[in-house]
């Protein structure tokens, strides 16, 4: 796997200074966030990000979008980027995949009615991105259809579409046995990979990455038997340092060699 980082651990930084620190620290990628380093809809800045990327030799790795199908509820809150603007904005950052969030409420407090109205959406927009040769990611979260590892797979077996898949990262507020299990029940479906290190309590109490070390080599163990044309991506770093991303750069890369031993 490619190790990388996603933009939105830094979001003090601008994209340049993003860039620079992520070529520094050796990793080969970067996640842009639609929150703040590439807007939702502003194509320019899609592609001078793009530019600055590429000429310092490393990879767009995905568009982090927030996109959430609020169209898809009467009672989700509204506003937020349009479908149309996550895609045109993705295709010009040059990116191969798209983030986005199934819902704004768990699996039990969607109704059957806008879950089906998610399905129906997630393949529209699979089919809009596909034209521009972009896949389509799930964020991998709470307070989502992929809430669970159960209705993550009963999500992706419904829409059924080739270029749709989802994130994975360990959740939180759950034990590491569980996070394994979970790895395993839904590795089927996993495109990339969101790496932090919580213990058991919640945000914000993220830790240093390298206290993950036994627990991620377990996970990276697991995700040896999928195809390695992925990529790994810090997410979240302590106390939104750059020093601290250095160090858990550090640690992300020395497991990947490990791996690769």
């Amino acid at each position: 796997m490619k190790a990388g980082l996603v933009s939105i651990s830094l979001r003090q930084l601008s994209p340049r200074k993003i860039v620079d620190l992520v070529s520094e620290c050796g990793l080969s990628g970067i996640e842009w966030g639609g929150d703040v380093h590439v807007p939702h809809g502003n194509t320019a800045i899609a592609q001078e990000v793009a530019h600055i990327t590429k000429d310092a030799g490393l990879m767009v790795a995905s568009y982090g979008s927030y996109y959430r199908f609020a169209e898809c509820d009467v009672d989700a809150q509204e506003g937020g980027p349009s479908m149309m603007e996550v895609v045109e904005t993705a295709e010009a950052l040059g990116a191969p995949a798209i983030r986005v969030w199934a819902g704004q409420r768990g699996p039990d407090q969607t109704s059957e009615a806008v879950w089906d109205a998610i399905v129906r959406r997630t393949v529209k927009l699979a089919d809009e991105a596909f034209k521009r040769g972009i896949r389509i990611d799930f964020e991998f979260h709470e307070n989502t259809l992929t809430e669970t590892v159960a209705s993550t797979c009963r999500l992706l077996e419904e829409i059924i579409h080739p270029t749709v898949r989802t994130l994975w990262q360990p959740p939180l507020l759950t034990s590491p046995s569980d996070r394994l299990a979970g790895l395993r029940g839904v590795k089927q479906w996993i495109s990339n990979i969101h790496c932090n290190h919580f213990d058991q309590n919640s945000w914000p109490d993220i830790l240093e990455l390298q206290e993950g070390t036994e627990e991620w080599s377990k996970y990276l163990n697991e995700l040896k038997e999928l195809s390695p044309d992925r990529w790994i991506m810090i997410e979240h770093v302590k106390n939104h340092s750059a020093d601290q991303l250095r160090k858990d750069a550090s640690a992300l890369v020395n497991w990947l060699n490990a791996e690769d031993k």
